[in-house]
């Protein structure tokens, strides 16, 4: 049995290779099908991005396909950059620049309040489709901490474990990250699914 996962990123396929290899499901990329299918991510939330990349990569590949969306919810900011989080400040910017935006537009700002939020939906050929969620709650840093992740990883400070994402080994960040935290969640849904 096999699913498409809508990404490109090999770090993404490698761990939902390993959720889905007890369900006897081999995981491929859109590139592996030689598909090439472009979303404009039209959605107002994660999960409906995610729905939107899913179905998209379904059509095209006849095949169950996955996909996610996740971002940077900030309270200060009225929840944003949200689904805008990877175009935050235009396409110009790298990971470095938006988060330097970021914590401009944070000065002076006493809520640093700030969650992560990742969303999955798969979309079946037959029209079946499911959906997870998952969050993780921190605050906004004062200045970035820490080398590794990506994206807003530095400056987003988790107090539990005393340290900005950027600063949490692969294995510490994906146990307490929003995208461990969907991924349980959609694991437990596909197994009730794949039962029926």
């Amino acid at each position: 049995m096999k699913y498409v996962l809508a990404t490109h990123n090999p770090g993404k396929l490698k761990e939902m290779g390993a959720i889905l290899a007890r369900f006897g499901v081999e995981v491929v990329s859109p590139k592996d099908l030689g598909l090439t299918v472009d979303v404009e991510e039209t959605g107002a939330t994660f999960t409906e991005n995610a729905m939107l990349k899913a179905k998209a990569i379904c059509d095209a590949a006849g095949l169950p396909a996955i996909a996610d969306d996740s971002g940077l919810c900030v309270d200060a900011l009225n929840g944003g950059p949200g689904v805008y989080s990877a175009r935050y400040g235009g396409e110009g910017l790298d990971d470095r620049g938006r988060y330097m935006l970021l914590l401009n537009s944070m000065r002076g700002q006493t809520t640093r309040a700030a969650h992560f939020a990742c969303a999955i939906a798969c979309a079946f050929p037959n029209g079946d489709t499911l959906t997870a969620e998952g969050r993780c709650d921190g605050t906004i840093a004062f200045a970035p901490m820490g080398e590794g992740g990506f994206g807003y990883d530095p400056v987003f400070f988790v107090p539990e474990k005393a340290k900005t994402f950027g600063q949490l080994t692969a294995e510490e960040k994906s146990a307490i990250s929003h995208r461990g935290r969907a991924l349980e969640s959609f694991a437990g849904k596909l197994e009730t699914y794949l039962k029926k």
